[in-house]
């Protein structure tokens, strides 16, 4: 049996790693596009800030782990499917065969549409390559302009703050982090940026990027106009407006893509055979049944593993299946830690949705918790770093909390008695009340 495993990312070495012990005799072949040992995109901010070396970004940094393992090891971009002869074509015109494939192909920064943003001051912070560039442009005292303030971007302004630059943030939702935060947290987290000393301009769009400036450009080789009206000269323009799944090698093949691989439970393809997981595959959502995209390592972890056992041989490994796709985000934002989980947004009331917010603005601590029935389907936090697994354990299990909704319609800060008293499984917490202190 040979398992052909497109991309070398979390998804791609999980996999990889996980059919080795599943099916010892088999044939691996790993293939990744990038001139680079299997990394962690995740990485990169610390690669900018200078805690890490390119090394220290490596997902296996032991010399020959792939070797000992018998996985193989090539480098190459798929560039079309034959599902029929069970071939994949690659951009250096060799073919690959596979008995089993996964599609763990990941996803690609996003270039708007907008006049210069293939200037060569212009860069996307999703590869080495583009750290390279970045880190070479981004030098203290640099004028920045970062298109982007949500999960990726505020990743990218932690490292860009730690170099020193002067950052200007332009974002074209109406707060932070829009798709991860409610407009309450949002609001507080750009609040929080500012007084670090990052300028935010939220509600702004970029218009145009230009080569070089007027009489006030000081020596800036850019001027870029924002949807403001707003005219502002940068040394470096950062465009963190988000990834897509890599999915152009699938069109006129009989895989169905939505705005990612569709799959089921089993991590399977509309095509048997073929599988997928991580940035590019798109799973049932743990609560609607819903198709989303989750584009997170641990997600990216899961999905690869469940993949791996049912590309593996025998009636036992075929039963693997995911429990649902649940939206996890946690976020560092200059030191403002921040989490998301679920479905943040809640449900209408109409539907049996209610929810709490508890807002403590003077200290950058915020509780927003969404429920439907009795059961609690979302929250969003800020500055709360203790025991907020709870809140993930109360989701991820679907627990029926009882009188505790009510309890926690009141006093939300009680979310850990909650999960204590509710659960099945608690997990190792003391019972102590979370504070806002």
């Amino acid at each position: 049996m040979k398992h052909l495993i497109l991309g070398n990312g979390p998804a791609g070495v999980v996999a990889a790693e996980t059919l080795r012990k599943a099916a010892p005799g088999d044939d691996i072949l790993m293939v990744g596009h990038e001139d680079a040992p299997p990394y962690s995109r995740m990485a990169i901010p610390y690669l900018l800030e200078g805690n890490i070396d390119e090394s220290g970004t490596w997902l296996r940094k032991d010399a020959g782990h792939f070797e000992r393992l018998r996985i193989g090891l090539r480098r190459g971009r798929a560039v079309a499917l034959d599902t029929a002869k069970r071939t994949v074509l690659f951009d250096d015109g060799h073919f690959e065969g596979y008995d089993r494939l996964l599609i763990a192909t990941g996803s690609h920064a996003v270039r708007p549409p907008i006049p210069g943003v293939d200037l060569p001051e212009v860069q996307t912070c999703w590869t080495l390559a583009d750290a390279r560039a970045i880190a070479a442009l981004a030098q203290p005292g640099a004028r920045v302009l970062q298109l982007g303030a949500g999960f990726i971007g505020c990743i990218i302004m932690e490292a860009l703050a730690k170099r020193g630059v002067e950052l200007t943030v332009v974002e074209m939702g109406d707060r932070m982090v829009p798709r991860m935060m409610t407009p309450t947290a949002g609001g507080m987290i750009k609040r929080w940026v500012e007084e670090k000393g990052v300028r935010v301009l939220t509600s702004a769009g970029v218009q145009r990027i230009d080569r070089g400036g007027d009489g006030d450009a000081d020596g800036a080789p850019l001027t870029v106009t924002l949807s403001t009206g707003d005219r502002l000269h940068c040394d470096l323009v950062i465009v963190a407006a988000g990834v897509a799944p890599n999915v152009g090698f699938l069109d006129e093949t009989p895989v169905h893509v939505a705005k990612g691989v569709l799959v089921d439970d089993r991590m399977q393809t509309s095509v048997p055979g073929i599988f997928a997981a991580g940035d590019v595959a798109e799973a049932p959502d743990l609560f609607t049944g819903a198709h989303l995209v989750a584009a997170i390592q641990p997600n990216a972890a899961d999905q690869a593993r469940i993949a791996a056992m049912n590309m593996a041989r025998g009636a036992a490994a075929r039963d693997t299946r995911l429990n649902g796709v649940l939206a996890i985000n946690v976020l560092d934002t200059l030191g403002l830690i921040s989490s998301s989980f679920g479905q943040w947004w809640g449900e209408k009331p109409e539907a049996g949705g209610s929810g709490v917010e508890l807002v403590d603005d003077a200290r950058y601590r915020y509780l927003s918790l969404q429920f439907k029935d009795d059961v609690l389907i979302g929250a969003t936090s800020i500055g709360l770093t203790e025991h907020v697994g709870a809140l993930r354990g109360l989701i991820h299990g679907r627990v029926r909390l009882g009188e505790w909704k009510e309890r926690l319609l009141q006093a939300p800060l009680a979310f850990v008695d909650a999960y204590v008293a509710r659960s099945q499984q608690p997990m190792a917490l003391a019972r102590e009340a979370v504070t806002l202190a």
